[in-house]
């Protein structure tokens, strides 16, 4: 990205999304002047400029909690970026994963049964944003080992335990879907979804490494 095609606003600045590029979460909003998206770019990791301060801010530079850079997007209108990004601990100074942790509720939804349920239930975040928070939690399992844990227990039982539960949880799921039970197939689809994701883990295959496989087959 050149620079050059950057619109930036009266003030010289450019609004950043932040973005987990595992699993699509957004993590924070900030902005950026010619001079920190150079700094970016160069060092591959993300730095700011600070309205409040009126100074560069490289992110994680005194907490550890660095942001490196998978890719950078520029809108259509060329006045916004998308920063996508592996976080290195959390992105919000409160300790949340993400600065966007606040419910602020979602509007009231009257089309139907669907809809009025969705809106009881709540937003739980999208399949990319459970699976990477999902995975996070896998791997701080797998660091850690803390007693008790199933998903400990599994990667201690090594590689052929984690395959014979993947192969019961493709058994369920096939059941669920011949006997026509949504939610089994819901239920099953989960178990599956997770112990793949302790395999991926013992393996060492990232999700994105998964996204970025299922990306190109889909422009074939």
């Amino acid at each position: 990205m050149n620079s050059d095609e950057v619109r930036f606003d009266e003030r010289g600045l450019v609004p950043a999304v932040v973005q987990d590029a595992e699993s699509g979460e957004v993590l924070m909003l900030a902005y950026m002047n010619g001079e920190s998206l150079k700094r970016t770019l160069e060092t591959g990791e993300t730095h700011f400029w600070s309205r409040s301060r009126q100074e560069l801010w490289h992110k994680g530079g005194t907490s550890g909690h660095t942001q490196a850079v998978v890719g950078i997007r520029l809108d259509c209108d060329s006045d916004a970026l998308l920063v996508r990004v592996r976080q290195q601990g959390v992105a919000c100074h409160t300790g949340e994963y993400s600065c966007f942790h606040r419910d602020f509720g979602s509007p009231t939804l009257s089309d139907g049964p669907e809809g009025g349920a969705a809106s009881q239930r709540g937003n739980t975040g999208s399949l990319g944003e459970v699976m990477g928070a999902l995975a996070r939690l896998i791997h701080g399992r797998n660091i850690d080992r803390p007693a008790g844990s199933y998903t400990a227990k599994l990667l201690d039982g090594g590689i052929d335990r984690i395959l014979k539960k993947i192969g019961e949880e493709s058994g369920e799921v096939i059941i669920a879907a011949k006997n026509h039970k949504r939610e089994e197939i819901l239920w099953e689809s989960a178990d599956l979804l997770y112990h793949l994701m302790v395999m991926w883990e013992a393996e060492g295959v990232r999700p994105a490494d998964v996204a970025r496989e299922l990306a190109g087959r889909g422009r074939k």
